[in-house]
């Protein structure tokens, strides 16, 4: 499947790429005076229209709600292409749109959690993007659909008006200190939402891009994203784990002496595997580094390897699954800073110390 996004500025392809989707969402759009409105008022939106072989799939629109807010107003994807990410393709779109035309945030609303099943996929899909709940408005729909608003800093991952001095590499330092402070091991259940090659290859590039003892780049990988031979590698793997994840990178590696006849092998998958780590983070995906579970004495690892053709001087040492998670993972309660880090020595510094 190859779809590409493109934006359309005809007002009239505009309506009629809208109601052909809506009018095939009525799940979603039941009112008909609602979907109307959404059908007539694209014309004059910003429009992104995802499309198959010149055939529209899906769209998103954009309308300004204020000099400095861009508001995402109405998305659709035929029921066909739903969990192909193009979704989140179309979202990306928008986001650079936005970005590139000055705004310094986006919102969007919808029902809030706990009411329906389907808008609470919705909310995890938003979440999943890097949107952060606002406030929510009961009246707005009406008790029995209270609107949620939630919000997304543009600013913030493009290292924008962070930082009063104008240092942008002070403002990139800080937006990176975020996404390593945020990063969670993820356990629980995944959405069904496939990764898009794209997301795939951005993490393998991370992951490779991570020092390496002397340069000997012992490290290689491999991302799995086809449904049978992700039911095969899982059905290795006991006790099971991320059995509802749509895609799983492999971590392997080879031993090279580099320095004085030493091995850094280790060193070099782990560096590879903390950069992919914070990469799935910062793309809104979930993920957690299983090693001690494949390497052990039943050699899952091993099994994993032989059903990916992997070569004899390789071994598979890490399995790292990558989704949207249907949950947020709560922060792990950490020792304080003060226990584990000094200054000048191993004495800790005296409280007022310069």
């Amino acid at each position: 499947m190859e779809i590409k996004i493109r934006m359309i500025e005809d007002c009239g392809q505009k309506q009629r790429i809208a109601r052909e989707t809506l009018e095939a969402l009525k799940d979603w759009f039941e009112v008909p005076e609602t979907r109307e409105g959404y059908i007539h008022d694209s014309g004059k939106w910003v429009f992104f229209a995802a499309e198959e072989n010149g055939r529209a799939v899906g769209f998103l629109c954009l309308k300004e709600t204020g000099s400095s807010t861009v508001e995402l107003a109405v998305m659709g994807v035929q029921k066909a292409y739903h969990r192909h990410g193009i979704g989140r393709a179309l979202f990306q779109a928008a986001k650079a749109y936005a970005i590139g035309a000055g705004y310094a945030f986006m919102q969007v609303k919808t029902v809030q959690m706990g009411y329906y099943e389907d808008y609470d996929r919705t909310n995890r899909f938003y979440q999943s993007l890097g949107f952060r709940e606002l406030e929510v408005i009961p009246s707005l729909w009406g008790e029995e659909n209270p609107c949620q608003i939630y919000v997304l800093s543009l600013s913030e991952k493009s290292g924008e008006r962070r930082v009063e001095s104008g240092d942008e590499r002070g403002a990139e330092r800080k937006s990176l200190q975020e996404v390593i402070l945020s990063r969670r091991s993820y356990r629980g259940k995944y959405e069904p939402d496939k990764v898009p090659r794209e997301d795939l290859t951005a993490i393998m590039e991370a992951g490779l891009a991570a020092p390496s003892g002397c340069n000997k780049q012992t490290t290689s990988l491999i991302a799995v994203d086809d449904e049978g031979l992700l039911e095969r590698l899982k059905a290795e793997i006991d006790p099971p784990v991320a059995q509802t994840a749509p895609a799983m990178i492999c971590v392997l590696t080879r031993r090279i002496n580099a320095y004085r006849d030493r091995c850094f092998a280790t060193q070099d998958y782990a560096a590879a595997i903390e950069n992919m780590l914070l990469a799935i983070t910062a793309m809104g995906y979930q993920s957690c580094w299983y090693e001690g579970h494949i390497t052990d004495t039943d050699r899952i690892g091993d099994r994993l390897a032989k059903i990916l053709g992997v070569p004899e001087e390789y071994e598979l040492v890490c399995i790292l699954p990558v989704g949207i998670g249907e949950d947020v993972p709560a922060a792990p309660k950490k020792r304080p800073f003060e226990e584990r880090a000094r200054f000048n020595g191993y004495a800790p510094s005296v409280q007022g110390e310069a």
